[in-house]
């Protein structure tokens, strides 16, 4: 029993402490008053041994259940259907814990007035699956729903509500805490999205639900095993970002607009007109609003687009005063406009002010690499290598005096400028510019989606970003090494330097790092398409770093593509460099080896998307085949070919199923086609894949196929085969026979590939000698009847029996055995040579097939009673 002991107060008021859970409070002045200065012989007779009781009242009575929980943890109980027999509570025999089914009956009242210890059914239950005693709780405790959980709530107006749900949570063993503290409060409440609050909440990453998540959460009050901390459980009822907020779009397309609608509403808000005197936040494409067609009121924010898209991004609304819309005018532009204005432009002082304000805006100005310009202002000189220049970066835009020194990424001018050097400088000037590409998809997309930390959880799954980006840092750090050295090469330009060894220097890294990025581009795009339209906060992500000078309106698709387009380009340049340099140039030769190690390069790329081509059909048949052994996928394992069967045999399955063998280069799949088609399978990504419609029988690999049996058309046997196996756990050899369903099979075509790759995995050269013709009969194989009524309605009958037999634990055994096709010549590995054996051996296949049995009365009973175990156990070399 759970031993509890009691404090005497007074004539008739005891302080129970039970000895599982303490009431904190309880337990400080239980030590601080009375057990100050008793000895312990004097606390045995001041703390008499009191038995915790549980009195099971109405229908708590009838759930046999709590009964046995009571039971597990020995506490004793009785059933009462009238609690005021129990007068107050009070009993200095027992202490009673009531159990009540129901927390809104007349008797839970009377019991709370009286300040009766209550639990409910699962509260008990948890405690029995624990081997815990009976907590103590200062108030009513039906289940352990919310333990360990604590609240807080905010953006409640109805007193009564918010007593209502708190005492739910009590009831389900969670807590209360008024103010809002990080470290302590699991989950916030909100009703709205505003107050001080929900922005702690907001930045400490607390999870800030509806008060909907309480009262569902209650409804699962019975079940032991539920906890409404789950993540799956309470991520429906998370607040949504615009929650209480009215919004309306100025500046944008018709299009983005009804997009930004669209999502308002499915993200928890409404939509008016502007103008509209119940609008909250008026949102604004600052690119194109140069000033507000009204005044706005103090209660309206203004916001600009990238608030919106960060709200949805972080799943919760953000701070307005961060993305406030101010009028776009900066000190520069107003004093460029009153310069212009000024009714004296013939003024030479003034003259001079317009040119230096022009020449501020112009420092100012960011311009992009995307797309490439020549550079606007006029005072620039206009050399040959001004006309080159399209780099446009802020460094090579900013003007020079004649006598100023050129900063240090700029290209000196010289003073005879050949064409060579004209093309080494485009050659660099787009190399800095790709460079720069790059960096703004790490900076602005790859580094901040692996960020940790982030505000509503991570936006992508690591195994997304990795598909989306690949090879990209490697890509950029290679490149960023080469644009160094040709930024060197040009700043101390000479005709005899080498341009091509710069590209040889890197060729072999850029095999390296180009294949993987180039090979998987296309499942890159389809990656982001795919996660922005699924999810939301990815789409915000965007929206946001797209509309950033830095990309220059491109999407993240379309910077991406840049690599796949990179390395043609530069071997043009280095063919155009080439024309120019002249016989006697050692670069020239160089430059042939470097256009060639390009061209080596590229080679790798295609033959390595034919290879990816390849892995991408493997991935295939493991998602269509349900149960598909893992071990199939293998970096030097490629699909062969593919066909369609139906069983002839009782092996590998049963007659008259319809079989699909994918025959890989070194291993053959044996897939049946599903009975039953499962629901479609959703990955933990959130990607929905079609449902597979193959079932998983055996992987086999070729090195144990022995023979491959063309078996004679006749008129009972169309386009049918057969391959005699052995496993090496298995004394026998099993004959699994087919028929080809597919009219575009070749059959002598498909068994020479099988043969083929057979030959291929034992090191043999003479694949053809696999091969065995044989009439129908010897194997006991005929195609007849395959698809009649009574064919069907055997294949049922068998499949019931088989039911039956696995139910019961019967074996049945086969009463003929097969005898080995090839027992009187051998397997072909146990073939002794010679031409005398070998000609024997072909003249005697034909009798000794004869002589054999029916493929389907192989000695099974014990291969494949154990569902092809032997299989499994045969293919772990296959890895």
């Amino acid at each position: 029993m759970a031993d509890s002991s009691i404090v005497t107060l007074g004539p008739g008021r005891s302080l129970l402490v039970d000895s599982s859970v303490y009431d904190s409070r309880m337990a400080e002045t239980t030590k601080e008053q009375f057990f100050m200065g008793l000895h312990a012989d004097e606390t045995e007779d001041v703390l008499p041994r009191v038995e915790t009781r549980v009195v099971l009242v109405g229908e708590a009575g009838n759930i046999a259940e709590l009964e046995k929980a009571l039971q597990d943890i020995n506490t004793p109980c009785i059933k009462t259907d009238n609690v005021r027999d129990f007068g107050d509570g009070e009993n200095c025999e027992f202490e009673n814990v009531f159990v009540l089914k129901d927390f809104q009956a007349p008797e839970y009242s009377f019991l709370y007035k009286n300040d009766s210890r209550i639990l409910g059914p699962p509260a008990v239950m948890h405690c029995a699956s624990k081997g815990e005693p009976l907590p103590f709780s200062s108030r009513p405790l039906y289940s352990m729903t919310m333990l360990n959980l604590s609240l807080c709530f905010t953006g409640f107006r109805k007193k009564d509500e918010v007593v209502t749900l708190v005492n739910l949570v009590h009831h389900m063993g969670g807590t209360i805490r008024k103010d809002f503290d990080s470290a302590k409060v699991s989950h916030l409440i909100a009703h709205s999205t505003h107050g001080e609050k929900y922005r702690l909440a907001v930045c400490m990453g607390t999870p800030i639900l509806t008060p909907e998540w309480i009262r569902k959460a209650w409804e699962h009050r019975d079940d032991i095993n539920f906890h409404a901390g789950n993540e799956e459980f309470r991520t429906e009822f998370k607040v949504p970002p615009f929650q209480d907020c009215v919004l309306s779009f100025l500046g944008f397309s018709e299009e983005e607009k009804i997009n930004m609608e669209e999502r308002t509403q499915k993200h928890g808000g409404r939509v008016q007109a502007v103008g509209d005197e119940r609008c909250t936040h008026l949102v604004v494409e600052e690119n194109s609003i140069k000033e507000l067609p009204f005044t706005p009121s103090k209660r309206l924010y203004v916001v600009k687009q990238e608030w919106f898209w960060g709200s949805i991004q972080m799943d919760a609304r953000a701070g307005e005063s961060m993305y406030s819309y101010e009028k776009p005018e900066s000190p520069a532009m107003k004093k460029a406009v009153s310069l212009l204005s000024l009714t004296t432009p013939n003024s030479g002082r003034k003259r001079r002010r317009l040119r230096e304000t022009l020449a501020q805006l112009t420092k100012e100005t960011e311009i992009s690499p995307f797309p490439p310009r020549k550079r606007p202002s006029a005072e620039h000189s206009l050399s040959m290598g001004s006309l080159l220049d399209i780099s446009n970066t802020p460094d090579t835009c900013k003007s020079s005096g004649e006598n100023a020194k050129p900063p240090k990424s700029s290209t000196p001018a010289l003073p005879k400028q050949s064409a060579r050097w004209q093309v080494s400088k485009e050659l660099y000037q787009t190399e800095s510019n790709y460079v720069d590409i790059l960096a703004t998809v790490l900076q602005l997309f790859k580094y901040p989606l692996e960020k940790e930390g982030q505000v509503g959880g991570p936006i992508l799954a690591q195994e997304e970003i990795k598909t989306i980006f690949g090879s990209i840092p490697d890509i950029y750090d290679v490149h960023t090494r080469i644009k160094a050295d040709l930024e060197e090469l040009v700043m101390n330009w000479s005709e005899e330097r080498s341009v091509g060894d710069i590209i040889l220097k890197y060729s072999g890294e850029l095999v390296k790092a180009y294949p993987p990025f180039v090979n998987f581009f296309e499942m890159s795009k389809e990656t982001i398409v795919r996660c922005e339209r699924q999810k939301p906060r990815f789409h915000a992500f965007l929206k946001i770093n797209q509309s950033k000078p830095e990309c220059g309106r491109q999407t993240l698709v379309e910077l991406l593509i840049r690599p796949v387009q990179r390395l043609p380009s530069v071997a043009l340049l280095l063919n155009d460099i080439k024309k120019h340099t002249s016989d006697d140039n050692p670069d020239k030769v160089t430059l042939e080896k470097a256009i060639e190690s390009l061209k080596e390069v590229m080679t790798h790329i295609n033959e390595d998307k034919r290879k990816t081509e390849g892995q991408k059909q493997i991935f295939d048949v493991v998602y269509e085949v349900d149960g598909c052994p893992a071990n199939l996928l293998s970096s030097h394992r490629s699909l062969v070919h593919r066909v369609e069967t139906i069983a002839l045999g009782d092996k590998p399955c049963d007659r008259g199923e319809h079989v699909t063998l994918f025959l890989f280069n070194d291993c053959l799949e044996i897939a049946r086609k599903r009975h039953k088609v499962i629901t479609t399978f959703r990955s933990p990504l959130g990607q929905t894949r079609p449902p597979a419609q193959l079932k998983h029988i055996a992987l086999m690999p070729l090195s144990q196929i022995r023979r491959v049996l063309d078996i004679q058309d006749t008129e009972d046997c169309q386009n049918a085969f057969a391959l005699v196996v052995r496993p090496p756990t298995e004394q026998e050899n099993l004959l699994f026979s087919f028929q080809l369903t597919a009219e575009d099979t070749l059959k002598s075509a498909w068994l020479k590939t099988l043969c083929r790759q057979v030959a291929n995995t034992i090191c043999r050269a003479d694949a053809e000698d696999l091969i065995q013709s044989t009439d129908p009969d010897s194997v006991q194989v005929s195609t007849k009847d395959m698809d009649s009524t009574l064919s069907r309605a055997s294949r049922a009958i068998k499949k019931t029996s088989k039911k039956v037999t696995r139910a019961f634990s019967f074996t049945k055994t086969p009463k003929r055995v097969l005898q080995r096709a090839f027992m009187a010549n051998g397997t072909p590995d146990e073939r002794s040579p010679g031409p005398d054996a070998d000609h024997m051996g072909r003249m005697s296949s034909s009798s000794t097939l004869a002589a054999g049995h029916s493929p389907s009365m192989i000695n099974l009973s014990s291969a494949f009673e154990r569902k092809y175990h032997t299989f499994s156990r045969s293919t772990t070399h296959l890895i």
